[in-house]
């Protein structure tokens, strides 16, 4: 974005101040929600620059376009979602590229949806599956928010009961609590040389899962597991947070390379 990128009414902005929540807002006239109980009135952002200061709530934020970041972190919750550390280790992991085609099985809220979204670009295709219409819902509504529902196809199906339908893609994501019974029908539906990922929360279901990958002949299999700690950073005081986020879940990954 060049210094000439102005804000328009129905631009979608995030409110970034020190040791603040970042809001997103859809830019209109008027006063508008954000969230449960905050009303705002930017109707005074619509013609200025990008990146400028408003005063919000009696605190100084910077109005800019929002990121993926900013998208995951004002996600409307339903079910649990992947975290962010492990969703953008499943698009290294699945091969996710700009212009890929994936298909996802447990769409949930939609936080790895748009994860992968971001990561396939404008020309790229998911096909997300629940067969739960209210989470297919709730991630229809949170990829609108963020403008990208027409790279999504979402379809109301049981993967495991039903398999992936027609057509073939270069990367399957399956975070389901049975992911070892859909790794049949997405061997049959991943490209060559295209990737299955899989994301469980305990051992017992990695285990099944990576042996049922190795059953069927899947290749490169690999399990990771990982944690993340931050930093405290001071002056000839720097040391490890005391708090860490640990374990959220397994990752599996394997290759379908004949």
């Amino acid at each position: 974005m060049g210094s000439e990128d102005r804000w328009q009414e129905g631009d979608p902005v995030s409110l970034v101040a020190a040791r603040e929540p970042v809001r997103v807002v859809r830019l209109a006239r008027g006063p508008v929600r954000v969230g449960d109980d905050t009303v705002l009135d930017l109707t005074d952002l619509i013609g200025r620059p990008v990146g400028g200061a408003i005063q919000v709530l009696g605190t100084a934020f910077h109005a800019v376009r929002p990121s993926l970041a900013d998208w995951l972190s004002t996600l409307r919750r339903g079910a649990q979602i992947v975290t962010v550390k492990d969703a953008m280790q499943i698009v290294r992991l699945a091969g996710v590229a700009p212009g890929g085609r994936v298909a996802e099985a447990g769409a949930g809220t939609g936080a790895l949806t748009l994860v992968l979204a971001s990561a396939v670009g404008p020309m790229g295709r998911i096909v997300s599956c629940d067969r739960r219409p209210d989470f297919l819902e709730n991630a229809r509504a949170n990829l609108a928010r963020a403008g990208w529902e027409d790279r999504v196809e979402f379809r109301l199906r049981d993967v495991a009961r039903d398999g992936w339908g027609e057509g073939t893609f270069s990367s399957v994501v399956l975070d389901l609590p049975e992911p070892w019974e859909v790794l049949a029908a997405s061997f049959t539906s991943v490209e060559v040389g295209g990737y299955v990922a899989t994301y469980t929360p305990t051992y017992n279901q990695l285990e099944r899962t990576v042996r049922r990958m190795r059953e069927l002949g899947w290749a490169d299999v690999t399990a990771v597991e990982l944690l993340e700690r931050g930093l405290h950073v001071g002056e000839g005081g720097t040391r490890p947070e005391f708090e860490m986020l640990g374990h959220t879940g397994f990752l599996a990954s394997a290759r379908r390379v004949g």
